[in-house]
């Protein structure tokens, strides 16, 4: 019975070391892609300058902003890397080289990841913001110890604000709770933290994620070589090497007209757009005939069909909210992985449902950044200061920190949430719940109608030449026999 005790500890104790060295090994390698990242947009002149107190600040502030946006990505992927492992368990439910991957690994994951957002969202990004910004107390030895305490000052008095705001806000929601729990710090006012911020994240979500989704149309169609639709892309180009020439010999000539003098920054302008559309030009017409009539087109229905699979799965679970109160998203305690798909579908449903779950960041991120609100935030490469990659590292934590939620919420997946994901207050609520679900299916289908069709409506325009018609001539007033007359002409 003893040395059952004992071979029972060891392998308890061997999981648990294997479980560590897993996770440091992941984590390990996220830390340097994140590195790798940050260093391709920071900004070089701040971490080389001739004040070494201010370099090694600025250092410090890029290795914290590297852990938040590793824990960042690593939220990323638990849904996908939880999806995937129960998929491969059940492929290979005997496998003697599989036997590392369980529910333990994916419990322990998901708890280190709620634990170590939360650190960098609540305590970690707030003192570096202040690190980079302090200067030290006046009348004490200037260094970066200095500006530690400072920085550390500051965020005790900034978490005495926030604790002092949730413990108001709990008091007027929950009277009686609130008064009994005003010391229970980490049992109750902790989580009703993160519940709110997890709520600020989704919200987040459900404002970027639809605009992205009509978004990312234009810029997948940026990226790529269009078809040549009723255009001759030679007339173009000629058309435009002629204006950039005549441009850069008005620019270069030297005249000292009044003319000139008061347009030259706009004649650069012009030059400059002249020239990069010259540029896109030439592009296209190196571009194979593969690449402009299948590579865009593929795309385009890719992008489509992912969008429509998206609606209806969420309607979908709209319809489920309607009729089984089982629908709600909640939390999982004990994972067992290995024992059916999460997906009546089977893998091939899951991966779909891996393929939609990143999908959907993708498209929050460029609904976040093309926002009127964010844009400032978008990062440039080696241009990007260190007040810009905070917010930036921020900014990702709180929406991928969301993406669980966000995902189980909308449906997109049937895997619950784990650890202390499942525990915010407001997942039981119906009426949230049903009402995110109607705001975002009508969002996308709103944004993804008005998309498509204005779209549409350019393409025909561009092909028909009606762009170039004065703005006095309404374009609806042209009949539809010249249309159908240029278009022919055209086509011949």
């Amino acid at each position: 019975m003893e040395t059952d005790d004992v071979s029972v500890r060891e392998q308890l104790f061997h999981n648990r070391v294997r479980e560590t060295i897993i996770c440091v090994l992941l984590f390990t390698c996220l830390y340097i892609l994140s590195y790798l990242i940050l260093t391709h947009f920071k900004k070089a002149a701040e971490f080389v300058t001739d004040d070494i107190e201010d370099a090694t600040v600025n250092k410090i502030a890029l290795w914290l902003c590297t852990f938040t946006l590793s824990v960042a990505v690593c939220a990323v992927l638990l849904l996908p890397i939880s999806i995937l492992s129960n998929e491969v368990l059940l492929t290979f439910p005997q496998s003697y080289y599989m036997q590392w991957l369980n529910g333990s690994l994916i419990h322990g994951l998901w708890n280190l990841v709620f634990l170590f957002s939360n650190l960098s969202l609540v305590f970690l990004m707030p003192f570096t913001y202040f690190f980079t910004e302090s200067e030290g107390f006046a009348g004490s030895k200037k260094g970066v110890m200095a500006r530690v305490y400072e920085a550390v000052v500051l965020l005790l008095l900034l978490a005495l604000l926030v604790l002092g705001i949730v413990w108001v806000a709990s008091a007027i929601l929950h009277d009686n709770v609130a008064r009994k729990s005003l010391y229970d710090l980490w049992e109750y006012y902790l989580p009703y933290l993160y519940s709110g911020i997890s709520l600020f994240g989704t919200v987040l979500l459900l404002l970027c994620t639809p605009f992205g989704l009509s978004r990312m149309f234009s810029v997948t169609s940026s990226l790529l070589v269009k078809p040549r639709l009723l255009e001759d892309v030679e007339d173009i180009l000629s058309c435009t090497s002629f204006e950039e020439d005549s441009l850069y010999r008005k620019l270069n000539t030297g005249r000292t007209s009044c003319w000139v003098k008061l347009n030259v920054e706009a004649m650069k302008k012009d030059y400059q757009t002249v020239q990069s559309k010259r540029i896109a030009l030439e592009t296209r017409r190196k571009a194979s005939a593969w690449q402009r009539n299948l590579g865009y087109p593929l795309a385009m229905l890719v992008l489509l069909a992912l969008t429509v699979m998206c609606v209806l799965m969420v309607c979908f679970n709209v319809l489920e909210l309607l009729l089984d109160e089982t629908a709600l998203p909640r939390g999982m305690e004990d994972p067992h992985l290995g024992m059916a798909s999460f997906s009546m579908f089977g893998s091939l449903g899951a991966a779909v449902q891996v393929v939609l779950i990143l999908y959907l960041m993708v498209s929050s991120l460029v609904g976040f950044y093309s926002s009127p609100v964010f844009t400032g935030l978008l990062p440039r490469a080696k241009d990007t200061n260190v007040t810009q990659i905070i917010a930036n590292c921020m900014s990702l934590l709180i929406l991928s920190s969301a993406l669980p939620v966000f995902s189980r919420t909308l449906g997109i997946t049937r895997f619950d949430l784990l650890g202390d994901f499942g525990r915010y207050n407001w997942l039981g609520n119906f009426y949230i719940v049903f009402l995110y679900n109607m705001l975002f299916a009508g969002l996308t289908s709103a944004s993804l109608i008005k998309t498509v069709t204005w779209a549409v409506q350019r393409e025909l325009i561009r092909a028909f030449g009606l762009h170039k018609l004065p703005l006095t001539v309404s374009r609806s007033a042209v009949p539809f026999r010249l249309l159908l007359a240029s278009g022919l002409s055209k086509i011949q």
